[in-house]
């Protein structure tokens, strides 16, 4: 009897080794560093929702023509916006969208759509941006439509720029690869010529491949955007000296349809940190 119970003890000792303990952490590291990566993105979002709605609460105003962007950010700008509609709010409003991925968000939000064809004078286009420098010079691109984001956006008496404060750097470039719309006919004729710009000096041109909304590739296919061109990402070890020379060299060169150097476009940035929310100027 004594030697059955001594063997029952030294079952259950063995057994609580492989046991959860109380008090102590027993989820996998991978299962922590999931979890953390998951509550950072929750947090990001939740940043890119508040800067997006403070744009519209700010800068739109009845009767306006707003330009919509294109992105993760712009998405809740262009949902603040539908919103304020619906509840009457805002009212008399037209927009005008960046690309056919917030066309078809306004669309689906009852947000009345005009083009440039019929509205080329802008009240106000908001949109986010890949990198913001200090003189509030902008990376943007990294979702393939640059060409109708500058076209809008050029043309609005304010442009409001929003991002969270990852996006905030000393000198564009290294956080960011430069995006460069180019048409497909002898495309890899332009982008050795951008490549061998005096500004461009040091970078590495890539042909974007698989989807034309995310310079990562993920596919086999060369990208094709919304106009029906390629693009180009520079990518660059060191800060651009001077992002205005090279915005007029690339664009000056033939073949290149645009860039995503957008300088001295920015009415105001409006920043979402950790300390809460800021505007620059």
């Amino acid at each position: 009897m004594r030697f059955f119970a001594a063997t029952l003890a030294l079952t259950a000792t063995a057994a609580s080794a492989f046991s959860p303990s109380v008090g102590v952490n027993t989820r996998p590291a991978f299962a922590s560093r999931a979890l953390s990566a998951l509550n950072m993105a929750k947090s990001q979002d939740e940043l890119k929702k508040e800067v997006g709605y403070k744009s519209v609460d700010d800068y739109v105003k009845s009767g306006m023509v707003v330009g919509l962007g294109t992105g993760s950010t712009a998405y809740f700008a262009v949902e603040r916006l539908g919103q304020l509609l619906k509840d009457g709010t805002l009212e008399d409003i037209v927009a005008i969208p960046t690309s056919i991925r917030t066309k078809e968000q306004a669309e689906e939000l009852g947000i009345p759509l005009v083009t440039l064809d019929t509205h080329s004078k802008l009240d106000v286009a908001i949109d986010g941006a890949d990198e913001v420098d200090p003189e509030l010079n902008l990376v943007k691109g990294g979702g393939g439509a640059l060409l109708r984001e500058k076209m809008v956006e050029v043309c609005a008496d304010k442009f409001i720029v929003i991002v969270d404060e990852s996006k905030l750097c000393d000198g564009l470039g290294p956080g960011f690869p430069v995006p460069v719309e180019i048409t497909p006919f002898c495309h890899e004729h332009t982008l050795r010529t951008v490549a061998a710009l005096p500004s461009c000096k040091g970078c590495k041109p890539v042909l974007r491949m698989g989807s034309s909304s995310s310079n990562v590739n993920d596919g086999d296919e060369i990208a094709v955007t919304d106009n029906g061109n390629y693009i180009v990402d520079l990518h660059f070890e060191e800060p651009i000296k001077d992002a205005p020379k090279m915005a007029e060299e690339i664009k000056n060169t033939v073949g290149v349809v645009d860039h995503g150097l957008f300088c001295g476009m920015t009415t105001a940035v409006i920043i979402a940190g950790s300390d809460g929310i800021s505007v620059k100027e």
